[in-house]
């Protein structure tokens, strides 16, 4: 079974390096470094929730970045699953699930009515994989899917 928790100080360079990860599976390149992680994931207004997924030895296995956002018309708050990545040793281990599912209890600890994420239009394994855990792909949006929590007051539009 594999362990998550919140992020710690010292993993920020471990941090560093996997979003380099993400961004490079993305043909992208990262510009973040350690002190935009104290701004961005510890500091004193917390722009970003950090969950990792930590391994044996206290390597990390992956990680997941949520933001806030809302629908303030319907008084509904909710969590955007910004980032997920998992080490490519580990994919297919359950390490994304956990991560996902860590992202969901945090959401509804912090009183959201959903979680929503993102993939990229082409990336139709990763959109099964977030339809399996229950999220919905929302209409008009192939790349957009959300989950309604249990309570919430209004499903997302």
């Amino acid at each position: 079974m594999t362990k998550t928790r919140s992020l710690h100080r010292d993993d920020l360079p471990e941090l560093v390096d996997m979003i380099g990860g993400l961004a490079a599976h993305h043909d992208d390149t990262a510009h973040i470094n350690v002190e935009h992680l104290v701004r961005d994931t510890c500091g004193p207004s917390p722009w970003f929730t950090v969950i990792v997924a930590q391994g044996p030895a206290r390597i990390l296995q992956g990680y997941a970045a949520m933001t806030r956002i809302g629908q303030l018309q319907f008084g509904v708050r909710g969590m955007d699953i910004h980032h997920l990545f998992v080490r490519s040793d580990v994919r297919g281990t359950g390490v994304g699930r956990a991560l996902v599912n860590a992202c969901v209890s945090n959401a509804k600890k912090q009183a959201c009515g959903y979680v929503s994420v993102g993939t990229h239009p082409d990336n139709h394994d990763a959109g099964a994989f977030y339809e399996t855990l229950g999220f919905i792909r929302r209409p008009g949006a192939a790349s957009r899917f959300s989950m309604r929590l249990e309570g919430a007051a209004y499903p997302p539009t």
